[in-house]
């Protein structure tokens, strides 16, 4: 009968555990969203800027701990949501300070059942298989942790990545309470297509409970990345044959530190982490970063697509290891075409290139705005560009002078979504480390040759267009 009374237990909390996560999601949105509301209403009557700066940055502190809360409680998706948020750029710097504790340092699986499912999935007693295995995770993250392990007679030590039992149903819990609240933001906040954004989300999430295909991903794009460069800018790993499977993939070790931990590293090696060193070694960790993304996206259109501060270790001599490949996109051509020829509209400031390249990437927006060119370019930028203004630290799509309260965007491409999200988690790691730079005028001469390759280019366009630029940059 104790059995019994068990398995009932256990089938009843199994069922109603999706109810209770629904609940909770609403309970605690609810509380955060009117918090936020009632601040909206308070401010208005009162005139003093400083006095309403003081009230708002109470509130961003008070709702950080309600978020941070509900991320590490209820994992899976919100996990996604906080790496998504919690950037300099976009998020107030109270959320940020507690958001980005979890980049990889989400609650961990008990080392006894990351046991059972290494030897289920693999086939073999534990300790056929490794000569070392560290119980204790290097990373968790909302789907899968990530242990340091060495294979029986190996030389190198291997990554052990291991995915999260049961977490695939309560994601998509997760995702469809997020599409409802986005629904309801697009009717009263934001003025844009979000609920396109979410189904996209739901696409790549589901892509990332298949660990085959994320090795056969991180394969194809290591062997273009290497083919394309002498030195690649980036350091992927190599998975180990015959080792994955769609819960565990075993690669490469990449020693490193993470990319957050870099300014305390510098400080622990006697290096000003404000000084010309240090500047030097963000700016060409960023330039390199970069420059694979750029290579990925506008030249073969499949790229990795979820570079967050814990997919991102910083190597030997500032080199950078760019990890955990089960968000990647392949863009169609017309859309590689497109965004192309955006990022030229971008980097030479060019509105009406801006809104030719909306059209080609299916991008609809309505606007009153008596300069619709400009003020498209500039959504184009808050979008798609790492740059920001002079002075500006955040760009938080409430704000009165946002361009997404100039300009709706009804329809976004399901598609462009993840390239949207990787610039915006880019800018979020330059606004981090410092470092303001425009990605779209490092990405013009890659932006070029892509349109030039496919026809889209003429010769003459583009002799005038480097004549351009080398004038601009010699000041005549």
């Amino acid at each position: 009968m104790p059995f019994l009374s068990q398995s009932i237990h256990d089938t009843l909390s199994f069922r109603l555990e999706p109810w209770n996560r629904s609940f909770q999601f609403w309970f605690r949105v609810a509380d955060i969203y009117s918090g936020y509301k009632m601040c909206q209403l308070r401010t208005r009557f009162i005139k003093d800027d400083v006095a309403r700066e003081v009230l708002w940055e109470k509130q961003h502190e008070i709702a950080a701990e309600k978020i941070f809360s509900m991320c590490y409680d209820l994992g899976g998706l919100f996990l996604k949501g906080a790496q998504l948020i919690g950037k300099p750029d976009l998020a107030p710097s109270a959320w940020v300070k507690k958001l980005v504790t979890l980049c990889d340092n989400a609650p961990a699986t008990p080392f006894s059942i990351v046991k059972l499912t290494l030897e289920e999935e693999l086939g073999q007693r534990f300790d056929l298989i490794f000569d070392t295995f560290d119980p204790h995770p290097v990373g968790s993250a909302s789907i899968a942790q990530v242990h340091r392990a060495r294979l029986r007679g190996a030389t190198n030590d291997v990554a052990v990545k291991v995915q999260h039992p049961g977490v695939r149903r309560l994601m998509m819990t997760d995702i469809n309470n997020m599409q409802a609240f986005v629904l309801f933001l697009q009717k009263t906040d934001i003025k844009a297509d979000l609920f396109s954004m979410t189904k996209e989300m739901e696409k790549q999430i589901g892509y990332e409970f298949d660990f085959l295909r994320e090795a056969d991903a991180m394969k194809r794009i290591r062997k273009f990345v290497y083919a394309a460069n002498k030195k690649p800018p980036v350091l992927i790993p190599r998975e180990i044959s015959g080792m994955t499977t769609r819960r565990v993939l075993v690669m490469d070790f990449i020693e490193g530190i993470p990319i957050l931990n870099l300014e305390i590293e510098m400080v622990m090696r006697g290096i000003n982490p404000s000084g010309k060193i240090s500047d030097a070694a963000k700016k060409n960790i960023l330039k390199n970063l970069t420059n694979a993304y750029g290579q990925m996206i506008l030249k073969s259109g499949f790229f990795h697509a979820d570079p967050h501060p814990g997919n991102i270790l910083i190597c030997k001599n500032s080199e950078v290891a760019l990890l955990d490949y089960g968000q990647v996109k392949h863009l169609p051509e017309y859309l590689r075409l497109g965004y192309a020829n955006l990022v030229l509209a971008m980097a030479d400031n060019d509105p009406l290139r801006a809104v030719q390249s909306y059209k080609d990437l299916g991008i609809e927006t309505s606007s009153t705005c008596a300069d619709e060119s400009k003020e498209l370019l500039q959504l184009a930028r808050s979008m798609f560009d790492t740059k920001l203004p002079p002075g500006v630290t955040i760009l938080s799509p409430f704000a009165e002078d946002s361009s997404l309260q100039k300009v709706s965007v009804p329809s976004f491409p399901e598609e462009l979504f993840s390239v949207l999200r990787t610039m915006q988690l880019l800018r979020g790691l330059s606004v981090g480390m410092g470092v303001n730079y425009s990605c779209a005028e490092q990405w013009r001469p890659i932006a070029e040759e892509t349109l030039h390759k496919a026809g889209k280019l003429k010769d003459f366009e583009l002799r005038s267009r480097k004549q351009g630029v080398l004038r601009k940059k010699l000041g005549r």
